[in-house]
């Protein structure tokens, strides 16, 4: 902590206030819009997403590989119960570094469904 405190002491960076009025029409002193703070500017692409969310159902232990396509229904064309469900949802949270609410995660029952959720979530990486 006295390292820090000596070495702010010491230097100084000068600091740029913008005005708010011109960082939202890209003015002069302003960033081109507000997305331009967003710690989340490498949004995913669809073909991104669709080949992580078929990896991840493929990967799962049930599941034969060769009948995963983005259409497939889990419990219907896979053959998994809602436990299974659950965990390929759990697997795709974990693998999109993302939460999925339960509301919304009860309804993802197909490969098109985890597709269009994630590709729609602002934070999936």
């Amino acid at each position: 902590m006295a390292l820090r405190a000596a070495l702010l002491r010491h230097v100084r960076i000068p600091a740029q206030t913008l005005n708010p009025a011109l960082s939202l029409t890209g003015g002069k002193w302003g960033p081109p819009s507000l997305r331009w703070m967003s710690s989340h500017d490498d949004h995913l692409t669809k073909s991104e997403v669709t080949e992580r969310v078929l990896s991840v159902v493929k990967s799962f232990p049930k599941v034969d590989p060769s009948t995963v396509t983005p259409d497939v229904h889990f419990q219907k064309d896979l053959g998994l119960d809602s436990l299974d469900n659950v965990e390929i949802v759990m697997a795709l949270e974990e693998e999109f570094k993302l939460e999925i609410p339960d509301k919304e995660a009860d309804k993802i029952d197909s490969t098109n469904l985890a597709i269009e959720y994630i590709y729609n979530h602002p934070m999936a990486g």
